[in-house]
Formats: structure tokens, C-alpha cells, sequence
């Protein structure tokens, strides 16, 4: 299979092909791949090592994770989902399977404040592990996202403060996402891991 690959100037059209790719998919597609993704991270031991597990709710062609909220809840781990501030940071709603959904500015559900019953919004270095979406990814960790900067936003302070716990963060993606080489930029926060509806990739750490 030929991947493409980009530079800086070719990441807004590959972000566009790589959506239109994960689009096309049917919906009989992405629920076999959902499926394979539940069972990729079940086999992977992830959750087995984490308390606090944050997830997303999945949007524009997604792979969807939602199928992991029973496993959080068999392995009483607590489950997360992510809230966008004002600055266009994220922080973290504990969710229960009967919660209420809102939908935010992007139109993506998120956890009603109402919901929590009156517990706080969590700080990122509160979570263990999060799982976040992809559009793009190459096998040494480059990753490309929906051009917001949400997470390299707000996990850029867990890295840069020693006396913060740093979060594993795990990119999931349909298979057919990858590229050969992406372009890593400064801000950009590095994956620990990568999931597919295929494999598991584990990233090498950088010197």
C-alpha cells in the first residue's frame, strides 16, 4: 500500500484527505472497527495499570471508543471525557453511562455540568491515561490531529513541570489513517502508544 507522506505546507490537505478517507467508511465498517479497537486495548493490558482513563466521544469519522466504558466499569477504573474551555484547553468530566450529554461550539457531546453531581472538572495530570483521536500517524510517533491543538494544549504543562504526574497518551485510528512520515512540530505532544482496529504499535521513546 502506497501512505502518503507530508511536509508543513501539505498538512491541511492531507488532514482533509485522511477525513475524507475515515468517512467513506460504512457504518457497518466502523462498528466491526470499534469492535477490533475494544479488543486491541483489552489484549493490551492499558487498562489494567490506570485509575483515571479518559476517552472521547467519537465525531467527523472517528474510530469510537465508547465500547471501552464497560470495561472501565468492570475494572473500576473511573472514566473521563474531555470538556473544551474558553482557551481552547481541555479538562476532564467523570462520566457514568446514564450522565446527560451536551453538545459544545463543535457540536461534539461532552458530559452536562449537571451531570457530575457537583464534582469539579479535573486537571490533566489528574487522569493516568487518555485515549485520543487521530486524523493522521506514522509509526514513530508523529500524529496528526484536527488542527485545534486541544491536547498538545493542555498536556504541554504536564511535560514541561517535573512535580506533575505526565498522563500515557494513546492515539487511536482506523488503520487506513496511517501515513509514511509525518512532520513533527516543536509544540507537538508525543505519543506513548498507538491503537488501531489492527495492532498495537508501541513508540520508541526520542533521546
Amino acid at each position: 500500500m502506497d501512505l502518503p507522506a507530508t511536509s508543513p505546507p501539505d498538512k491541511p490537505l492531507l488532514r482533509k484527505i485522511l477525513r475524507e478517507k475515515r468517512n467513506r467508511l460504512s457504518r457497518h465498517q466502523q462498528s466491526v472497527a470499534a469492535i477490533n479497537l475494544d479488543k486491541q486495548i483489552a489484549r493490551s493490558g492499558l487498562l489494567q495499570r490506570s485509575r483515571n482513563i479518559a476517552l472521547y466521544f467519537a465525531n467527523d469519522g472517528e474510530i469510537d471508543p465508547r465500547l471501552l466504558i464497560s470495561r472501565l466499569m468492570k475494572y473500576r477504573c473511573h472514566c473521563y471525557f474531555p470538556v473544551i474551555l474558553r482557551d481552547k484547553s481541555l479538562r476532564f468530566a467523570r462520566y457514568q453511562p446514564t450522565d446527560k450529554l451536551i453538545k459544545n461550539r463543535y457540536g461534539i457531546p461532552e458530559p452536562s455540568h449537571k451531570s457530575m453531581d457537583g464534582t469539579a472538572l479535573r486537571k490533566p495530570w489528574v487522569m493516568n491515561l487518555v485515549f485520543l483521536p487521530l486524523v493522521g500517524f506514522d509509526r514513530l510517533g508523529g500524529r496528526l490531529g484536527m488542527g485545534g491543538g486541544f491536547y498538545d494544549r493542555t498536556f504541554q504543562g504536564t511535560q514541561r513541570k517535573k512535580r506533575l504526574s505526565t498522563p500515557l497518551l494513546v492515539g487511536l485510528a482506523h488503520h487506513c489513517q496511517e501515513v509514511e512520515q509525518l512532520t513533527v512540530d516543536n509544540w507537538d505532544v508525543p505519543l506513548s502508544k498507538l491503537v488501531t482496529d489492527q495492532e498495537l504499535i508501541t513508540i520508541a521513546p526520542k533521546n
